[in-house]
C-alpha cells in the first residue's frame, strides 16, 4: 500500500487500525539491511532499547565483516548475510560456534527477507544495490522502514506499482524530512496540500564562495555540521544531490508533483520539514539532528511513538531558527534532480548511478568536487532514455549509466 493511500484510508479509521494491528502484534522480527553503516548502526541502537518490542531477526553487511560478526555475537540474529562472497568463509568460520545462519550473494537478501518470521525489513543498504531486496519484500507483503532513498529515486514508479498490487505491505519513511512530512500529513486530506517544503541543512559549503569549490577536498566535504552520516550521503549533503534524491522520494511516497515539492536551506536542522495547505496554513515537525528519532518513530507505527529517555529538545534549541533559498547556481546539481523529475522513466536512475560512481571517485581523490556535476550531466546527455521501463530496463540503465560514468571519470583522472 502507497503511503499517500494509507494517509487518505488508513487514518480515517485509525483508532480501529491501531487496536486491529495491536492483538495481532507480538515482538517484531527486524530484518536490518545494512546493519554496519551509519543507519543500519542506530537501528539497532533502538532494537536494543526496546528489547521486548524488537528482535533483529537478519542482519546483512555488504564488506564489512568483521563489524558484522561483532554484530552478530551481539544481537544473536537467525541469519546474517555478508554480501561479498570473498568474506563469506570468514564470516562462517567465525560464527561456527553459534547457530547462526550465515549466507551471502544479493540473492540470498532478496530470499531472506521474504521468510514468513521477518516482519520488517529496515533498507539501510547505500545507494542502488537496496531495489532488488526491497522489491522482494514488497511482493511479499512486508512492512518496510525505507532508509535507502536511492529506491525511490531510481525506481519510484514502479515501486508503487507494487505496492498498488501487494496491498498487506506498507513502506514508512526513516528519512528525517519524510518522516516529519508524514507526521504533519497525518489526519490530514491530502487534496488541502498545496507544497511541500524540504528543509536542507546546506552542509559544508553553504556560505563558501562558489568559486573555492573547485579545490575543496574529500575530507573537507566529509565535515557536515550537523549530521553524522555516511560519506557517500556526506558527499551527496555537500553537493545538495541529497537533497534532489529527496524531493524525489517525496514525489513518490506522497503523490507530489516536483514542482510542488519546494527546497528550503535551513542551517540549524531542527526544523525537519513543513507542509503548506491551501488555506495558508503550514505544519512544522521539529527534533534534535538525531537520526535515532526518525528510526524510532519508524519502527513504532502504526501503534505510535515509543517512549525514550532521549535528550528531549528545549527552549534554547529552538531559539534561532533560520531559513534561506538555495543556491541554485553553486548547487546546480539541484537542477539536475528537478529535471530528472520531470522527464521520469530511466532519467532518475540514470542520475543515480551517475552520481554514485562520481562520489565514489571523489572520495578516492581521483577527482576534484565539481567533476561531480560534470559527469552527472554528461552521462544524462549521452543516456538511451526509456519512459516506461519495467525492472529489466532500470538494471540495463543502471549499468549502462555506471559503465558511462566510469569512463569519464577514469579519463579525468589520469
Amino acid at each position: 500500500m502507497t503511503l499517500r493511500l494509507l494517509l487518505e484510508k488508513k487514518f480515517a479509521v485509525s483508532s480501529q487500525f491501531v487496536m486491529e494491528t495491536m492483538t495481532q502484534l507480538n515482538k517484531r522480527n527486524i530484518a536490518v539491511l545494512g546493519s554496519t553503516g551509519s543507519i543500519g548502526r542506530q537501528t539497532l541502537d533502538i532494537i536494543a532499547e526496546y528489547p521486548g518490542r524488537f528482535h533483529a531477526w537478519l542482519l546483512v553487511a555488504r564488506s564489512s565483516a568483521d563489524l558484522l560478526i561483532q554484530q552478530a555475537r551481539q544481537y544473536r540474529p537467525h541469519m546474517v548475510i555478508i554480501a561479498d562472497e570473498q568474506y563469506y568463509d570468514y564470516v562462517r568460520e567465525a560464527l561456527s560456534d553459534t547457530d547462526i545462519e550465515v549466507a551471502t550473494g544479493s540473492s540470498a537478501i532478496a530470499e531472506a527477507v521474504t521468510m514468513p518470521e521477518v516482519d520488517t525489513v529496515v533498507t539501510a543498504m547505500v545507494g542502488y544495490s537496496g531495489l532488488e531486496s526491497t522489491i522482494a519484500a514488497i511482493k511479499a507483503g512486508k512492512r518496510i522502514a525505507l532508509a535507502n532513498k536511492e529506491t525511490l529515486v531510481v525506481a519510484g514508479e514502479l515501486i508503487n506499482r507494487l505496492l498498488e498490487q501487494s496491498p498487506g505491505s506498507v513502506l514508512y519513511p526513516v528519512d528525517s524530512e519524510h518522516g516529519a512530512f508524514y507526521q504533519c500529513l497525518v489526519g490530514e486530506r491530502m487534496q488541502d496540500v498545496e507544497r511541500l517544503l524540504l528543509t536542507a541543512s546546506g552542509g559544508p559549503f553553504r556560505t563558501m564562495p562558489q568559486e573555492r569549490l573547485n579545490t575543496v577536498t574529500a575530507a573537507d566535504a566529509l565535515k557536515h555540521p550537523n549530521w553524522s552520516m555516511g560519506a557517500k550521503i556526506t558527499i551527496d549533503s555537500a553537493t545538495m544531490m541529497n537533497k534532489g534524491f529527496e524531493m524525489i522520494e517525496a514525489r513518490w511516497l506522497f503523490g507530489i508533483e516536483p514542482q510542488d515539492i519546494e527546497i528550503v536551506v535551513h542551517p540549524q536542522s531542527i526544523i525537519h520539514s513543513m507542509v503548506a495547505f491551501k488555506d495558508g496554513s503550514v505544519k512544522a515537525q521539529l527534533g534534535l539532528p538525531d537520526m535515532h528519532l526518525p528510526i524510532r518513530y519508524a519502527l513504532g507505527l502504526p501503534e505510535g511513538r515509543l517512549a525514550s529517555d532521549c535528550r528531549k529538545m528545549t527552549i534554547e534549541d529552538m531559539a534561532c531558527l533560520t531559513m534561506e533559498r538555495p543556491d541554485y547556481d553553486k548547487f546546480p546539481l539541484l537542477r539536475t534532480a528537478y529535471a530528472a523529475a520531470h522527464t521520469g522513466g530511466t532519467a532518475p536512475c540514470v542520475m543515480n548511478a551517475a552520481n554514485e560512481i562520481a562520489v565514489a571517485a571523489f572520495l578516492q581523490d581521483r577527482i576534484k568536487f565539481t567533476d561531480i556535476y560534470s559527469i552527472i550531466d554528461q552521462t544524462m546527455e549521452n543516456a538511451a532514455h526509456i519512459e516506461q521501463p519495467g525492472y529489466e530496463d532500470y538494471v540495463a540503465s543502471n549499468a549502462a549509466a555506471r559503465e558511462y560514468a566510469t569512463r569519464l571519470a577514469d579519463k579525468i583522472s589520469r
